[in-house]
């Protein structure tokens, strides 16, 4: 049987890294076999692309229409050496960031043409879009503080000002109000546990539903 795709998205300092080990630990209480990847990356050479796309000493400016095309190259091979492989095989695969991804950072933080991504998002990702997307919102403003509690180096990205953030996460609830049966939006603006709540409350809606279909 087929796995299932399940994304996870959201601005910096959404929380997406304990949102993930939340969902792990659901398809392990749950018995699902199941794969963590990430975007960009997920395999060797998508992660070269990865250290050149976020690296923050690099000299030479990175056009908009560039990063865009990196970010599809790396999605390329990880969808065809990672993604479609496990999900074949039938085991679920959780990745963070995937298409929503570049629809809402080149799209709408770097605003490239709309055309040009719509193009490859038909020719790389095709009709493999996620079963389920959590999205964790968050304001930007909040984001940026828990990011900053981090201390951690900012990457080329991380970086920006704060009007592309904002841009980013419109695009990311634009989106997920035109597709409201994938993308379920989770205010991450809460509690640690309330967020953990909401995310448990989806993932065991979905299941039931894949459960169900299967059936």
């Amino acid at each position: 049987m087929r796995g299932k795709l399940m994304t996870i998205e959201g601005v910096e300092g959404a929380g997406k890294s304990t949102a993930l080990q939340g969902i792990q630990d659901f398809l392990l209480l749950h018995h699902i076999p199941f794969v963590m990847t990430r975007e960009p990356g997920g395999t060797a050479l998508a992660e070269v692309i990865r250290q050149w796309l976020l690296r923050p000493e690099l000299d030479e400016f990175i056009y908009p229409e560039t990063e865009l095309l990196l970010m599809f190259a790396a999605r390329a091979q990880h969808i065809r050496l990672c993604i479609e492989p496990a999900l074949q095989s039938g085991q679920w695969v959780v990745s963070d960031r995937y298409i929503d991804a570049s629809f809402a950072y080149q799209g709408g933080g770097r605003n490239v043409n709309p055309d040009l991504l719509q193009a490859l998002d038909h020719h790389v990702t095709g009709t493999l879009y996620p079963d389920l997307t959590l999205l964790l919102d968050v304001p930007v403003k909040v984001g940026a503080a828990r990011a900053a509690k981090r201390g951690a180096p900012k990457d080329r990205i991380e970086q920006e000002e704060q009007d592309f953030f904002e841009a980013v996460r419109k695009a990311y609830l634009d989106r997920a109000e035109q597709d409201k049966a994938r993308i379920k939006v989770i205010d991450a603006s809460s509690d640690e546990r309330v967020v953990q709540a909401q995310i448990h409350e989806v993932l065991e809606h979905f299941l039931q539903v894949s459960r169900e279909g299967a059936s």
